[in-house]
């Protein structure tokens, strides 16, 4: 080894040398000795200086609606295509007809097809109408039928009275007529014992004879009176139950008959509210012809091409980007860093394209970012094994550049805690997570 202390001499074999004189001089010792030491003083400084901790991600630009962002317009029944109205590129406006197709299912292939089924609904609830007149009619019916009961039995009650009252009468008579019997017999054994006395003639006796032979038979006549006038009065009352009977029978047929007409009514009124479904989904569909932008924007692509090919229900015609949307940055952080963030933190972004300095713990320093807020953490793991963050612009920031496109690139900062360079030296090296930091929005109590 060589003895370069400043007690011993070079040795003397090694003097013939330029650097060993050069290194034998002691200024460039001096030199050399404040360079390092001031070197070391300011990398002991810089150990000490703040930095902001982050959690780095990386994306592309969407917008932060999902009805901002491109979608593809779909066919919604299956056709013919006819007619493009618009070409890659062109911009159209809300209901703006984008394609034209043709029916190709033979259920609806007829034209006229609506005014037919149009024709048919008028048919029914004209049938509607004429069930519903003929339950009114059976309605009138079943009331005359009824009154026509009440009258016939109000009239059978009569001749009942009048039944009762002609077997009182006869039946005083036939009393009448026992009381003459008695008399005549009377009078006739009178006479048989004054004749024998020879104080009657015997035509007197002949003439009392005949008298109680006439009231013999006016008892017979009225007996013969009594019971007719009791066959009338059961005949009354068998006559009322066969009124009742009969008009029970006519009101349950035209029950019957009415309800019959409703049901028939009820059933072309369902058949009704079929065909008029029919009648609006065919009008429905006949519009469906034209295929229209859901919303204004541009066509970025077709997605069919031709005239004359078959689509399917359900298949994209064209892709179309809206014109006004509120754009946004999706980006992906590791499960690890996924407790640090929360919805409102603030968040600084570039874009891929757009000039940049970036210096990832001093944010304020950096060039060509824009700041963020977080709006939205997705719960469940991407394909790509990360978490999914949702960044939209922050309002109290400069706005973000309009020449960024929808899908293009672009890296996202979430600013955390700041510390000491040599914490987050030591907590890189250990392989610690960031700081969880936490803002005091509570403000502090006064001590009394």
């Amino acid at each position: 080894m060589l003895n370069i202390s400043e007690n011993n001499k070079i040795n003397q074999s090694l003097q013939g040398f330029k650097t060993m004189q050069t290194l034998e001089n002691k200024k460039d010792y001096k030199i050399l000795n404040k360079i390092i030491i001031s070197v070391s003083i300011l990398g002991f400084c810089i150990f000490f200086l703040p930095w902001t901790q982050n959690i780095s991600g990386s994306g592309s630009v969407t917008t932060l609606k999902p009805n901002q962002r491109p979608q593809s317009i779909q066919s919604v029944i299956s056709g013919r295509i006819e007619k493009w109205y618009v070409q890659e590129g062109d911009f159209v406006q809300k209901g703006d007809t984008i394609l034209y197709i043709s029916e190709i299912k033979e259920d609806y292939m007829d034209p006229n097809l609506v005014a037919n089924t149009k024709n048919q609904v008028d048919a029914k609830k004209q049938s509607v109408q004429s069930y519903e007149s003929k339950v009114e009619s059976l309605n009138s019916q079943l009331a005359a039928i009824e009154s026509e009961k009440r009258l016939k039995l109000e009239q059978a009650q009569n001749k009942i009275k009048q039944a009762r009252l002609k077997i009182k009468s006869d039946s005083i008579d036939l009393i009448a007529a026992n009381t003459q019997l008695k008399i005549a017999t009377t009078q006739l054994n009178r006479s048989l014992q004054l004749n024998k006395e020879g104080l009657k003639p015997l035509t007197d006796v002949e003439e009392k004879r005949l008298k109680l032979q006439d009231a013999e038979a006016k008892i017979i006549n009225q007996e013969n009176k009594l019971l007719s006038s009791k066959n009338d009065y059961i005949n009354t009352k068998v006559e009322i139950n066969r009124i009742t009977a009969e008009y029970s029978e006519k009101a349950a047929k035209s029950e019957s008959d009415q309800f019959t007409a409703k049901s028939s009514q009820y059933d072309a009124a369902a058949q009704v509210s079929k065909l008029e479904n029919q009648y609006n989904n065919y009008s429905i569909r006949n519009n469906m012809y034209y295929i229209k932008a859901a919303q204004s924007g541009y066509i970025n692509r077709a997605l069919q091409s031709g005239i004359g090919e078959t689509i399917k229900e359900g298949t994209a015609i064209a892709t179309i980007m809206p014109s006004a949307y509120d754009i946004a940055v999706e980006t992906y952080v590791n499960p690890i860093d996924l407790p640090l963030i929360r919805k409102g933190e603030k968040v600084r972004v570039w874009f891929d394209g757009w000039p940049t300095i970036v210096f990832s713990g001093w944010p304020n320093a950096s060039y060509g970012t824009f700041g963020g807020k977080v709006v939205a953490i997705e719960n469940f793991i991407s394909d790509n094994g990360k978490y999914r963050v949702l960044i939209a612009p922050d309002k109290d920031e400069e706005a973000w550049p309009k020449q960024v496109s929808i899908g293009s690139g672009a890296q996202t900062l979430a600013l955390l805690d700041t510390v000491p360079i040599w914490f987050e030296i030591w907590r890189t090296l250990n392989g610690f997570p960031p700081n969880y930091y936490k803002k005091d929005t509570k403000p502090s109590k006064e001590k009394k």
